[in-house]
């Protein structure tokens, strides 16, 4: 970017821009920055959301995981939260971001997106600064979500919880850059809310993040058309690093996919920021 003042980001209300004084330094790195300090002060503001996207795991721990424990051993495990808590964390960086379009929305009814857009700035950066405070919400709820599981029984080598909350934290930015892109092409929560919901049930239950869907347990069918879902992959590829085998084939089916949902996320993302623009 060759312009020669850095990018002119207002408040939610529309009304103070809040960076309009920034030297410029006219970097993508420093664009993004500038979207992620704005998009995180607004978090801080109203951490609501944050609280509530991470009740609901606490919730299905506290409630839930208690009823496998019982039913550990005849699931190949000998710990029953080493097989709940990886689909709760995938749980969490699905739902925590998939909902972050709504706010979008608002944002865009205010005049904000119209402000950035007007800049010189990357729309990348105007995607990927959002982003980046979206992971790091769901890194600190999935780090709060697992000191919770240990207080539950939690039993799993240090390594692969780290493994597993980063895991859980890049599908959250592949959803976070689907639902931004989704919600600024339709521009109505009357919209998004049935739409997302619609994607999400189905890969929720498909995912296997409650109990495994293996050919073992399930109908053939079913266990076929979970096998289609990444999120199941993705899941036993956590379970897997939550029982130590970072580098098994299954581990590494996980990595794989996450890192192209979330590639696939960003570009799809910043793609629909372009085409606003015509």
């Amino acid at each position: 970017m060759t312009a020669t003042t850095g990018p002119t980001v207002v408040e939610p209300d529309g009304r103070r821009p809040i960076h309009d004084t920034e030297p410029a330094r006219g970097t993508f790195v420093h664009d993004t920055l500038v979207v992620f300090r704005r998009a995180m002060r607004i978090s801080l503001r109203n951490p609501v959301w944050s609280i509530m996207g991470l009740l609901q795991p606490v919730l299905y721990l506290s409630l839930f995981g208690p009823l496998l424990e019982p039913l550990a051993p005849a699931l190949g495990a000998a710990n029953a939260y080493q097989l709940f808590v990886p689909g709760l964390l995938v749980q969490l960086g699905m739902f925590g971001a998939l909902f972050v379009g709504f706010g979008l929305i608002a944002e865009w009814r205010d005049g904000v997106i119209e402000s950035e857009r007007v800049t010189p700035a990357p729309r990348s950066a105007l995607v990927l600064g959002r982003v980046l405070r979206d992971v790091l919400v769901i890194l600190v709820q999935g780090v709060v979500l697992v000191a919770t599981a240990f207080l539950f029984g939690l039993d799993a080598p240090l390594g692969g919880i780290a493994l597993g909350i980063v895991s859980a934290a890049l599908l959250g930015a592949a959803f976070a850059s689907l639902s931004y892109a989704v919600a600024l092409t339709l521009k109505s929560e009357d919209a998004l809310a049935p739409l997302l919901n619609g994607i999400a049930l189905p890969l929720l239950l498909l995912s296997g993040i409650l109990l495994p869907i293996t050919a073992a347990s399930a109908p053939s069918w079913l266990n076929s058309l979970s096998d289609v879902n990444p999120l199941k992959h993705i899941v036993s590829g956590i379970r897997a690093e939550f029982a130590g085998d970072i580098t098994s084939s299954t581990a590494l089916w996980g990595y794989g996919l996450t890192i192209v949902l979330v590639g696939l996320g960003l570009w799809f993302g910043t793609r629909t920021f372009r085409n606003e623009d015509g």
